[in-house]
């Protein structure tokens, strides 16, 4: 067998010994690749030092192509989806590896010794993954992946992505060794083809990591807070992981629905489970699948679902290129009413409620539930159960009215529920809405606590209401509310504030309101709504519904103004 120019022994043992090329020789790291090939057999060590010689020349290249990218910026850190796709590229270069090597044929060695060795090698991987040690083959393995033509990323050199990265190619190479091990056994494993920027037709879109980039950039600058930028990237970049990070155009209806399958395979809270944590997301979906584990709720993959499809409608309409929305019609139908997951609240609820201490007299503001003399007429805590019952809005969408939202227009109090105000947000776009004062709300007091806040040149309706830490008005109120409903003794499981809406949208029924002004009022989009609220129907119409509405056997007389 002929040796090798490369192959040195030291003692007993066989080593693979290079100098470093003189383009190279003065900004290279070391003054030699000097590597042990673990054997002290001259027909393995030719072997090794094959296979050893092609990985260091492909170090000497990846050292001259970062010389080349020397002036270009480095990333700060790496994204999921690049991880992701930097994994799946290291991926198929192992099994291309391996499938050369069968190719090829095992003339020097037995097809078990090669076996052996591989199953070795493996057990070596998965004792340093599992105890976190990263050595320095990995170290070298993620500075050469990044100049691969399919990968082709800088990242600087005190990136945090860096152990993240040698973490993925690890994992790439235990998922490696299953694939070959089937394949020891007969198995067919095809090797991924991997497509790259410059592989790719020319995009007229961007790829999709980038364009999420600016979506959430832009959404954070306009009306996202901070959770919510959070939430939606989080599932964004778990669709690339799922789907790929290829242009816009290239997606299709095949990706949704892969995406749906994943989440239905998935359980609640799935990242903290002791089985799952600390696996990507495909990987978890098919362990959480041979577990048998309980899947997670529909509401909760339809919520997710919408965060993604809620990108796909940004993308629809800021490139020519994505004509359709891959998470269209996606979502599970529930096997009931939607509104089946909170009730209204029974008449006995509303009076329990409305006969609280808050409302016929309580210690203080501060001390609200306790027992008292006195009536705090002009906090939000006291109105906003009131205006949601004779409007069906959301506690966030009162909390945060400014005393310019409600006005007279053509002699008819209306409110006007916007995101026009930089701390105000709405649900949907068809949640911006005008909605008529009950004539009830005008027999407390409501237009008198108008009064009084302009004359004391306050903004909000009700300032002493604060934001959550999460930037939503309703957060820190839901809280207050549930006490209210606990201390009167109303609270089941399926009640909350939101069985406001549903009490609002049958006492519509009960007085003959039709369902089309109901939605109008509500803001809803159900049945065509969004295109004709706004035009479909005059504030004098919506006035006129309003009059009509009432809750029989509901008194609410003790709380008019002496």
């Amino acid at each position: 067998m002929a040796n090798h120019p490369r192959l040195f022994r030291r003692g007993a043992t066989f080593y693979h010994r290079a100098a470093i090329p003189a383009d190279i020789k003065v900004t290279y790291p070391k003054a030699e690749e000097t590597i042990s090939l673990r054997t002290k057999d001259f027909r393995e060590a030719v072997r090794m030092v094959r296979i050893e010689a092609a990985r260091v020349d492909r170090l000497f290249d990846a050292h001259r192509h970062r010389l080349t990218r020397e002036p270009e910026p480095a990333l700060a850190e790496l994204t999921a989806a690049q991880l992701s796709h930097i994994s799946e590229a290291y991926y198929a270069h192992l099994l291309d590896e391996d499938e050369e090597l069968r190719l090829a044929g095992f003339d020097d060695r037995s097809f078990e010794e090669h076996s052996e060795e591989v199953d070795a090698l493996a057990d070596v991987n998965r004792h340093n993954l599992a105890r976190g040690i990263q050595d320095t083959f990995f170290t070298d393995e993620a500075a050469e992946v990044l100049t691969w033509t399919n990968v082709d990323l800088k990242i600087a050199p005190s990136s945090p992505s860096w152990p993240r990265l040698i973490r993925e190619l690890q994992s790439a190479t235990v998922r490696a060794h299953k694939a070959k091990c089937a394949r020891n056994a007969g198995d067919v494993i095809d090797t991924p083809v991997i497509r790259s920027v410059s592989q790719a037709i020319p995009a007229e879109t961007p790829l999709l990591s980038q364009a999420i980039n600016k979506w959430i950039e832009e959404k954070s600058r306009t009306s996202w807070v901070p959770k919510t930028a959070d939430a939606h990237r989080i599932w964004a970049d778990r669709f690339v992981i799922i789907a790929g990070d290829k242009p816009l155009e290239a997606y299709n209806k095949a990706d949704g629905r892969s995406f749906k399958e994943t989440l239905m395979a998935l359980p609640a809270n799935w990242t903290g489970h002791p089985d799952l944590k600390d696996m990507r997301i495909n990987e978890a979906a098919t362990k959480a699948a041979a577990l048998q584990l309980p899947p997670m709720s529909i509401s909760n993959i339809n919520k997710i679902i919408g965060f993604v499809g809620a990108f796909w409608n940004w993308a629809k309409a800021h490139y020519d290129g994505v004509t359709s929305n891959p998470f269209d019609s996606m979502k599970l139908q529930k096997s009931g009413k939607a509104r089946d997951e909170r009730d209204k609240f029974t008449p006995g609820e509303l009076k329990s409620i409305f006969s609280a201490p808050l409302y016929i007299g309580c210690r203080s503001r501060r001390s609200w539930g306790t027992p008292g003399s006195i009536t705090p007429r002009d906090i939000g805590l006291f109105w906003v159960p009131l205006i949601a019952l004779f409007t069906g809005a959301r506690s966030g969408e009162i909390i945060q009215l400014y005393t310019s939202d409600i006005v007279e227009e053509n002699g008819i109090l209306r409110f006007e529920l916007t995101d026009d105000g930089d701390d105000q947000r709405l649900k949907t776009t068809t949640s911006h809405r005008f909605i008529p004062v009950h004539p009830i709300l005008k027999e407390l007091g409501l237009p008198r606590l108008i009064q009084t806040r302009r004359e004391k040149q306050q903004k909000r309706l009700f300032p002493e209401m604060p934001k959550g830490k999460d930037g939503y008005y309703s957060s820190p109120y839901s809280s207050k509310f549930r006490n209210l409903l606990k201390g009167v003794g109303a609270k089941t499981q399926k009640n909350a504030f939101h069985s406001f809406r549903h009490s609002f949208e049958d006492a519509c029924r009960d007085s003959g309101i039709s369902s089309e002004l109901m939605n109008a009022l509500q803001g809803h989009t159900e049945g065509g709504m969004a295109a004709r609220y706004g035009s479909g129907f005059s504030l004098q119409r919506l006035a006129e519904a309003m009059e009509k509405l009432e809750y029989p056997g509901l008194d609410l007389s003790h709380l008019k103004p002496d």
